[in-house]
């Protein structure tokens, strides 16, 4: 994994094992790369100099020792996975799951019934399984570390219906976050490898989702499912691309559609607060700003991850609020 922590793992080990493949490979030509940004497709090319001595009063490292941890830097930098090569494919798989289960868990939900015995699962008014969801996406209250941090900055809960079409669609939204801030990898093979795992990711958990939670275990009838929402995802790409481009007032509109399913209504029959579309547009768009500021190699370790008692990136934001109330006032 390109970390830090990937790095000193690759220096641990790789220097303890090359010793006894110095005979066989020291005389290899082998390919010298140092990029200029830690990448998601590419292993960092510069491992800590633990072996080579900074001032002239530190204790010198033995031959051995100094030749084995400068063949595994140059194995390191050898093996990096190349844009559309095999090795970035298992990279890319991997990642995009972390990536993914960030994005699903924003509006996860769950049926209590099925834990009941012969208990009827609630309908909406367009017949689909009602579950309970907790977060600022639905009606629940926050909890865990959260609440605290929420009880002291407020935040205007949406009230979506905890659906698995509203689950779909906020995941989507964050697919798309991320798959905006994937168009920056080095290469267009990268893009199309790590856009390829994310959406296959969302299929098999959809599919899971369709079998445990709605069951429907016809695979006939969950393929034909998986195709309609692949066209949605298609979709959501078009709608989202052309907001950005715009303007906040198209990409609102995009969200409305999309999130309040083109409705005027909320579920108990009052008309919709126009402010909260307006909350989901400056999410994205401050989103978007902190994911650009990120490192490749960084995504996964920040994404949905609390940072002391704060929640992570994928988390709503007291500035979401003033940007609405200032756009109001102008």
């Amino acid at each position: 994994m390109p970390s830090k922590q990937f790095n000193s793992f690759w220096c641990g080990k790789l220097s303890r094992q090359c010793l006894k493949l110095q005979v066989q490979t020291t005389n290899r030509p082998v390919a010298f790369v140092i990029p200029s940004r830690r990448s998601l497709c590419t292993l960092s090319a510069i491992l800590p100099e633990t072996t080579r001595p900074s001032k002239p009063h530190r204790r010198p490292v033995s031959n051995a020792n100094t030749h084995g941890c400068r063949f595994a830097s140059r194995l390191a930098r050898a093996i990096a996975p190349r844009p559309g090569g095999a090795t970035e494919t298992y990279i890319a798989y991997g990642m995009t799951q972390k990536l993914f289960e960030a994005c699903s868990s924003q509006g996860d939900y769950r049926i209590p019934q099925l834990q009941e015995k012969n208990a009827q699962v609630p309908k909406t008014e367009a017949g689909e399984d009602l579950g309970v969801g907790d977060g600022w996406w639905y009606q629940g209250l926050f909890s865990g570390h959260t609440r605290v941090y929420y009880a002291l900055f407020p935040l205007l809960e949406l009230g979506l219906v905890p659906t698995f079409s509203t689950w779909s669609q906020i995941t989507f939204l964050h697919m798309y976050l991320l798959t905006a801030r994937l168009r920056a990898l080095p290469s267009h093979e990268s893009l199309q490898t790590y856009s390829r795992h994310l959406i296959d990711h969302f299929s098999h958990s959809a599919e899971h989702r369709m079998d445990v939670l709605h069951g429907l275990t016809s695979r006939a009838i969950r393929n034909k499912f998986l195709k309609d929402l692949f066209i949605q995802w298609r979709g959501v790409l078009a709608a989202y691309d052309e907001g950005l481009i715009k303007g906040d007032a198209v990409l609102g509109a995009a969200v409305w559609r999309n999130l309040w399913k083109a409705s005027y209504n909320t579920p108990d029959g009052k008309e919709i607060e126009w402010e909260k579309v307006a909350r989901v547009v400056a999410y994205m768009r401050r989103l978007l700003s902190e994911l650009s500021n990120m490192d490749d190699a960084d995504l996964i370790f920040q994404l949905g991850s609390p940072n002391n008692g704060k929640p992570g990136v994928f988390s709503p934001s007291d500035a979401d609020k003033l940007l609405v109330e200032k756009k109001r006032q102008l």
